[in-house]
């Protein structure tokens, strides 16, 4: 009859969700085994006990303050954040962009107060927020190897206070690392787990796809509009 709508048919065809529940189950276990193995690599390549081919000389120790030394950041309130290209670098990470900087890049921050342990490495220059703590001065070190040395240092260890905690600067400073002197072992040690990452990265966007599959797949089926056969 005139004016009346007409509904689309469903869509009929074969979709089995356990395939795809499976799938996301690999992908967890994959991604897992992966974070495994770079846990175990940091433990070998952080510490020497495992060398890349190329490089044999003593590794030296020191004083964190003398290698990437930390300072608190800058207040930045959330009425005077200005849009712009700087990341601001927070307790718990990048949560905002600002058209100011008081930080080059590449630079690394650790949370200083509530979010402790957690270490962020920015690439561009940045705006570390005073909830922060931020590396002032790398002494000629490879800036990724310190990030991946601050997280085998696990550096939530250090934290002070019951209520809210609070990283020790001092007591971070004071902490002794063992370093290889050559910049050039340095680098390819974090070039090596950087690769880790990115495989990591890549598995975990994998599975994002996945379950957003999953996730349009059930909206299809309870809205009616595909009908299983």
């Amino acid at each position: 009859p005139s004016g009346t709508r007409l509904l689309p048919k469903p869509l009929h065809f074969r979709l089995d969700s356990a395939d795809i529940e499976e799938l996301l189950s690999k992908l967890d276990q994959l991604i897992a085994k992966k974070r495994d193995i770079k846990q175990a690599a940091m433990q070998e390549l952080l510490t020497g006990r495992r060398r890349l081919p190329g490089f044999s000389a003593a590794w030296v120790a020191k004083r964190i303050d003398k290698v990437a030394p930390l300072q608190r950041g800058f207040d930045l309130t959330h009425s005077e954040v200005k849009p712009g290209p700087y990341p601001v670098a927070y307790s718990n990470g990048i949560a905002n962009h600002h058209a100011e900087f008081k930080a080059k890049g590449p630079g690394i921050a650790t949370g200083r107060s509530g979010t402790i342990g957690n270490v962020h490495y920015i690439e561009s220059d940045y705006w570390p927020h005073n909830t922060s703590l931020f590396v002032t001065n790398f002494h000629g070190n490879d800036p990724k190897f310190v990030y991946y040395l601050f997280q085998h240092t696990k550096l939530a260890q250090f934290s002070t206070g019951s209520g809210v905690p609070t990283l020790n600067r001092n007591d971070v400073h004071a902490h002794v690392v063992q370093i290889p002197q050559a910049h050039e072992e340095q680098s390819a040690i974090a070039q090596a787990l950087t690769d880790m990452d990115t495989e990591i990265t890549a598995l975990e966007a994998r599975r994002e796809k996945t379950r957003l599959i999953k996730q349009g797949m059930m909206q299809e089926l309870l809205s009616g509009r595909v009908r299983l056969i």
